[in-house]
C-alpha cells in the first residue's frame, strides 16, 4: 500500500500525492494512504466515509473553520510520474494533479499534522469524485446524510487560485437544445426535414449572445453561454430527424438555479430545451469577520472565481467560503499541468500564519 510522510515538505508531499494515481473512480489507494497518515496524529479525530477522510480538532475553540480538498484527478495522459522542471528560472512541479488539486491537498495534510494548537477548531475534509457529475461528488452524499460535517463559521477550498483568494464562484448549468425533423433518403432530401439544418438558429443565437459581467458584493463575475457538444446524424445517406446541442451556462452567483434555467429557456425560446444539470454558485462571503481576518493574514486581494467549485455547497448551508490554493486555474486538466514550487510554499506559509496566530 502506498504511504505518505507528513513530515516531508509540502512540495515533496505534493509529488508523493500525484504519484499515487487517483483518477475519479480510482481514489481508494490514495484515500487509504491519507487515512493511515493522518490517523497517526492524536490531536485529530479521524473517520472515513467511503473514500472521503474527515479529520477534526476538538479543542473547544469558539469558532470552527472547515478546510477541504478533493483527491481525484481527471484522466492521466502521459503526465505521470511528476518531475521538477525549470522555466525562465522558476522551478515547477509538473504532472497530473499538481494544479488540480494535490498541491492544495499537500498543504492541508501537512498543516493538519503539524497544527495541534490552532487558533480555531478545524475540520479537514479530503473527498472523492469531484471531477465527475455533481450527483457522484462525495460532498453531495455528505450534505444529504451528514450535514453536521459542514458546520463551521468559515470554509476554505484548496482549489487552484494562483495563491490568491477567490471568493465564491459562478454557477453552472447544462442544457440540451433539440431540433426535430423527418428521416428520408438523402437522394430525396425534399421528402424529409433535416434536423441538423434546423439547429443553425441555435448556433446563431449563441454566436450573437453577449454575456454579462455582474458585480456581486464587490467582485465582478463574468458569465458565459456556449455550445459544448452537438450530436446528430443517422447514416451517410439518411436525412437526420434529430439534432441535440449541449449548452453550458456559467452564471453569476446573483442568479439562483431557477433563474438561470429560466434565462436559458428564454434565449432558446421556440426550441425543445431540457435542463440536465444545474449547480448554483456562491456569493463571495468576504464580509464574514473570519474571512476578513484571513484576507489580512495572507495579504491577498480577493478576486472572483469564474469556475464552479464546492464552495457553493458550504454557501448553500450558510457557511461563507473561499478558494485558496496553489496553481494556475488555466492549467487545471491541461496536459502540461504544472505548479510553481514557490506558490505551494507561499500558500502553506499564509495558511499556517493565520491558523497558528493566537
Amino acid at each position: 500500500m502506498p504511504t505518505l510522510d507528513l513530515t516531508a515538505s509540502s512540495v515533496e508531499l505534493t509529488r508523493a500525492l500525484c504519484d499515487i494515481p487517483s483518477v475519479s473512480d480510482d481514489e481508494t489507494a490514495l484515500a487509504d494512504a491519507i487515512y493511515a497518515a493522518v490517523s497517526a496524529y492524536p490531536h485529530l479525530d479521524v473517520e472515513r466515509d467511503g473514500d472521503t477522510i474527515i479529520a477534526r480538532t476538538s479543542l473547544g475553540r469558539p469558532q470552527r473553520v472547515a478546510i477541504a480538498g478533493h483527491i481525484d484527478t481527471v484522466p492521466i495522459n502521459d503526465n505521470l510520474p511528476t518531475r521538477e522542471v525549470d522555466e525562465d528560472g522558476q522551478a515547477y512541479l509538473w504532472g497530473r494533479g499538481t494544479v488540480d488539486m494535490k498541491g492544495g491537498v499537500a498543504v492541508q495534510l501537512k498543516l493538519a499534522a503539524e497544527l495541534n494548537d490552532p487558533r480555531v477548531d478545524l475540520t479537514w475534509i479530503w473527498y472523492d469524485h469531484e471531477e465527475v457529475d455533481s450527483a457522484r461528488n462525495a460532498l453531495t452524499r455528505l450534505v444529504a446524510s451528514r450535514p453536521e460535517v459542514f458546520q463551521a463559521d468559515f470554509a476554505i477550498l484548496g482549489e487552484p487560485s494562483n495563491g490568491q483568494v477567490e471568493g465564491g464562484c459562478n454557477g453552472t448549468l447544462r442544457a440540451v437544445v433539440r431540433t426535430h425533423g423527418v428521416r428520408a433518403h438523402s437522394a430525396r432530401s425534399w421528402i424529409g426535414e433535416n434536423a441538423i439544418h434546423k439547429a443553425a438558429p441555435i448556433l446563431t443565437r449563441l454566436a450573437e449572445y453577449r454575456p454579462r459581467s455582474i458585480d456581486v458584493d464587490g467582485l465582478v463575475y463574468r458569465e458565459g453561454l456556449n455550445a459544448v457538444a452537438i450530436r446528430g446524424g443517422v447514416a451517410g445517406n439518411v436525412i437526420p430527424d434529430l439534432c441535440a446541442v449541449e449548452v453550458n451556462y456559467r452564471f453569476a452567483p446573483k442568479r439562483s438555479g431557477e433563474e438561470a434555467a429560466a434565462h436559458v429557456r428564454e434565449v432558446f425560446a421556440g426550441f425543445d430545451v431540457e435542463i440536465v444539470d444545474v449547480a448554483p454558485g456562491a456569493r463571495p462571503g468576504l464580509d464574514a469577520p473570519l474571512a476578513q481576518e484571513f484576507l489580512a493574514a495572507v495579504g491577498a486581494e480577493p478576486r472572483p472565481k469564474y469556475g464552479w467549485t464546492d464552495v457553493a455547497r458550504f454557501s448553500e448551508l450558510g457557511v461563507p467560503a473561499v478558494n485558496f490554493g496553489p496553481g494556475d486555474p488555466h492549467l487545471a486538466h491541461h496536459d502540461n499541468e504544472r505548479v510553481p514550487v514557490a506558490q505551494i510554499l507561499a500558500v502553506e506559509e499564509g495558511l499556517r500564519a493565520w491558523l497558528a496566530a493566537r
